[in-house]
Parts: structure tokens; C-alpha cells; sequence
């Protein structure tokens, strides 16, 4: 069970591709109380509680996360190994406190950067206009000195597809080991954009493949989920998405999302499915077939369709207008993806095959440390 709370909308940055509207709100008590209880109450005894702290940018707010943790873990149904932890940052906020509470909790810390300066300084800037870059790397240094494991985040648009092999090799170069590669859904796509795409993605396998040669393995979301696809025959049904579901989200007002990537603005609008405080109610919302979807007609025919996240309801909505329906970019996206993840297999199952039982085992991060 994934829940994500976005306990503020507040934010030091304005990104220019971020779809959380900016606002001044905070979580309540007693809407946090609320979610807590809706987590336990919604979930089976043998679940997992993956629970992760969003924004905005949830370290302003670092006093309210540990605050939430401590409510969690004074529930009557808490059970410590049930729980899972995370924060997503945008790497601007550093404190000695942050450390101890990720080391303490066992938590997952990931930082969004999206390459090198000239890249992350187009849109990821503070409110004057001026880039982020130099802070955030900064942090990043700092972080990755004193935890185990720091994740990256890394967004790229039709601006920035053409440096996605510069990124990667940036990131790996600062010593980043799991890197979780994202586009800019809401971004005016073109079909002059999607050429560029299987260009990126080659850049990305030679990068992958010298990695594994230099016996510096690293994690490529991109790559190594569909690698992890093709092997075990396509996406498994507990993979597929599960919105509103297995998976919700929480606005500071206790509105009810189905992703965190559809609170939007976190007023009641076509995408919010209840809220905490006045009861959940499930509407008949599309979005809640997750997976189950009413596909293109062009994908019930497609050959590689179970290797592609023709599944993913908020993907689908912000690159087509409907949960259930494919747009362009992903499908192109979705082809060179699979395509390259072909080409990886074939080049390294001879040589490098061992690799590939986490991957078929459904767990392709544990490369990095087998």
C-alpha cells in the first residue's frame, strides 16, 4: 500500500514544469490523525505501508514529518516492520536533523536534479529567477557523506532529451547510484521531439553497459525496469498501477487522490476521490479501473504491450487527456525503451547473465550491491 501525504504546498522553488499549484497550506493535526487512520484502517495485515513525505517541499516542514512519525508510531496497529518511509526533495534544504531522522528510520531519501548546471538551471529556479544548481549539488555532496543511499530524481523535457547521456553520466560521476529517470508528461511533445527519444536511450545503454564493464553498476530506472519486464514475460499484476487502490495521496486539506501526481491544486476537482475528514467516498471515477483499462485499439494488437506501461492512469492523463488512453509520447517513449532493454539482454547475457536474476526476481537495484 502506497500513501503519499503532500503535507504543504508551500515551496522555496518554482519549477517551471511542477504541477503542484503553490500555496501557503498546511496539514492539520487532525487531518494527519485522520490519514493515519485511514492508512491502518485501509490496509490488510500482511500489507506493507509505504508512506512518503511530498510538497511542495516537504523539509520545510521537517519539524511536521518527524512530528507525523511519531503518530505513526504510537498507533495501536503500528507495527515497525510494516512501515516504509520516504521523502522527495528538491536538495535546496540541508540539516544535520534530516540525516539522523533518515538513518533512524530507515527511510528512503531522494533528491531531484536534473543534470548538470546549464540543465537544472532551465527549470528548477527559485522564485527571483535564479537557478538551483549550485545549491543542490552543494547538498547532494553533503547528504551522500552521511547516508548509505541517496536517490536522484531527474526530469527531462523536449528541451533537454538530447543531454539525457550527459545527465547520467554526470549523476554517476558524483557518485549517484540509483538514478530515476522521468519526463515532463505535461510538456507539448512533438512528433519532431520523438526521434530524439531512441538517440537518448541508446546514449543511456552505452552508459549502462561500460558501467557493468567498469564494475561500477548503476540503477537506470528507465533501463532497468523494462530489462526487469522483458525478462519475466511483461508486468506483473501487482506492478501494474493500482490508483486509487493500492496507492493514494493526501493534500494539506485531507482531499483524497488516487497519485500524487493528480492533486494538482488540492481543491476538490475531477481527479479527488473523497477526503479524510468528512469520510471516504469512492466515487465511480475512471481512474479507479486501474489497469484495466480501455486501451487504444492499436495496443490490444500490439506485440510488445505487456512490456509497456500502457497501464499508468496518471502517465496516460497528462500525455493524453484520459486515464485509459495512450498518447503519443508514451507510446513512442514505451518502444524505444523496450527496444533498447532488448538490445541490452542480448549484449550482455553472455558475459554479464548473472546479473539478470534480480531482475527476474523483480528487484534489479540489488545489482548495486550484489
Amino acid at each position: 500500500m502506497k500513501y503519499t501525504l503532500c503535507i504543504t504546498r508551500k515551496c522555496n522553488l518554482q519549477c517551471k514544469y511542477c504541477y503542484i499549484h503553490k500555496g501557503n497550506d498546511i496539514m492539520s493535526s487532525d487531518t494527519i490523525k485522520n490519514i493515519i487512520d485511514f492508512m491502518f484502517d485501509n490496509s490488510k495485515d500482511d500489507d506493507k505501508l509505504d508512506i512518503g513525505f511530498f510538497g511542495g517541499e516537504p523539509l520545510t516542514e521537517f519539524k511536521l514529518i518527524k512530528e507525523i512519525t511519531a503518530m505513526i508510531k504510537n498507533h495501536p496497529m503500528y507495527d515497525h516492520y510494516k512501515i516504509l518511509y520516504g521523502i522527495v526533495t528538491n536538495g535546496t534544504i540541508y540539516d544535520p536533523q534530516i540525516v539522523d531522522y533518515v538513518i533512524e528510520n530507515s527511510a528512503s531519501f531522494c533528491i531531484s536534479l536534473d543534470g548538470q548546471k546549464e540543465i537544472q538551471d532551465k527549470n528548477r529556479i527559485f522564485k527571483d529567477g535564479t537557478g538551483s544548481f549550485d545549491i543542490v549539488e552543494k547538498n547532494i555532496k553533503k547528504y551522500m557523506d552521511e547516508l548509505p543511499l541517496v536517490l536522484v530524481n531527474s526530469v527531462y523535457t523536449p528541451e533537454t532529451i538530447g543531454n539525457l547521456g550527459e545527465t547520467v553520466k554526470y549523476l554517476k560521476n558524483l557518485g549517484i547510484r540509483q538514478i530515476y529517470i522521468n519526463p515532463d508528461f505535461s510538456a507539448s511533445w512533438t512528433a519532431n521531439d520523438l526521434p530524439g527519444l531512441t538517440k537518448a536511450y541508446q546514449d543511456l545503454k552505452k552508459i549502462y553497459i561500460e558501467s557493468y564493464q567498469e564494475g561500477t553498476p548503476v540503477f537506470i530506472s528507465l533501463l532497468d525496469g523494462k530489462i526487469a519486464s522483458v525478462l519475466r514475460g511483461g508486468y506483473k499484476a501487482e506492478e501494474r498501477c493500482q490508483m486509487g487502490v493500492k496507492d493514494f495521496a493526501f493534500s494539506p486539506s485531507g482531499n483524497i487522490f488516487p497519485c500524487e501526481r493528480l492533486i494538482e491544486d488540492g481543491d476538490v476537482n475531477k481527479h479527488c476521490i473523497g477526503n479524510v475528514n468528512e469520510g471516504f467516498v469512492k466515487q465511480n471515477n475512471q481512474c479507479l479501473k486501474h489497469g484495466s483499462c480501455n486501451l487504444n485499439s492499436e495496443c490490444i494488437t500490439c506485440g510488445i504491450k505487456d512490456y509497456c506501461m500502457n497501464w499508468c492512469g496518471c502517465s496516460n492523463y497528462f500525455s493524453s487527456g484520459y486515464y485509459d488512453r495512450v498518447g503519443p509520447f508514451l507510446c513512442a517513449s514505451e518502444r524505444a525503451a523496450i527496444q533498447t532493454a532488448y538490445e541490452i539482454i542480448e549484449e550482455m547475457s553472455e558475459k554479464y547473465s548473472h546479473v539478470f536474476s534480480e531482475h527476474l526476481s523483480g528487484r534489479p537495484t540489488m545489482n548495486l550491491f550484489t
